[in-house]
């Protein structure tokens, strides 16, 4: 495809979908004008570099949240809402997960993100440095959950590049993982019971009930509602 046929927009898209299937790791200029059924020189006609893809689809991935209306008297649910949504956008891109590591993202996606986080804290009664921090914990929590998943994914990935049964080495390391914990008092008790048949799965509803104590903490911050107005309160 020539490149006065290529437009950015669908370079991006197509690198998000390289980026889902190959990881960081797997793009490049080369497969993706292969993909786009085109030169790679063509690519550089609409982004710098690589860095610059990486940048580009990590924004409009963002795009992919659903943004709740704030609302006074029942903002945790809203906020639960928004942050499950964004753990399900890191779920569906891993790969932007990892890439927190590496790049400093920005862009009209995340932008719309931040700016509705801050309109809903603001909207439960935080003062604006407030919502910032309330923003950036919740923020900084998702990540932190999205974490295993997305280094699942890449490890799982690079297992099977090197030709190894991605099932039996973690079955087998897991195996390992039990045997050490037999020595500490408080892992052997659970590996007893029956919820602990996988090792190291994690309980059931853990982001949801996390985020709701996290917001509740938080909650706790505000003043008392007054007479004449001040921040909703939410059972």
């Amino acid at each position: 495809m020539p490149r006065n046929t290529l437009t950015r927009d669908q370079i991006v898209r197509t690198a998000v979908e390289l980026l889902d299937e190959e990881g960081l790791e797997g793009l490049n200029m080369r497969s993706l004008g292969k993909r786009l059924d085109s030169a790679a020189t063509a690519v550089y006609w609409h982004v710098k570099n690589k860095d610059d893809l990486v940048l580009l689809a990590g924004d409009l991935v963002w795009h992919e949240i659903e943004l709740p209306e704030p609302d006074a008297a029942d903002w945790r649910s809203a906020a639960v809402s928004l942050a499950v949504d964004l753990h399900a956008m890191f779920e569906r891109h891993p790969w932007l997960v990892q890439a927190f590591g590496s790049y400093l993202f920005y862009g009209p996606g995340k932008a719309r993100y931040d700016d509705h986080c801050l309109a809903l804290y603001e909207q439960a009664g935080f003062a604006p440095a407030d919502a910032d921090q309330v923003a950036a914990a919740v923020f900084t929590y998702v990540l932190g959950n999205a974490l295993g998943g997305a280094a699942m994914v890449s490890l799982n990935r690079r297992l099977s590049r090197d030709g190894q049964d991605t099932q039996e080495l973690i079955g087998a390391t897991m195996a390992k993982a039990a045997e050490v914990a037999q020595e500490f008092p408080r892992l052997r008790a659970r590996l007893a019971e029956p919820y602990a048949a996988d090792y190291a799965a994690a309980p059931e509803q853990t982001l949801e009930r996390g985020l709701r104590a996290l917001l509740a903490g938080l909650e706790a911050q505000l003043p008392a509602r007054g007479s004449a107005g001040g921040s909703a309160r939410s059972s």
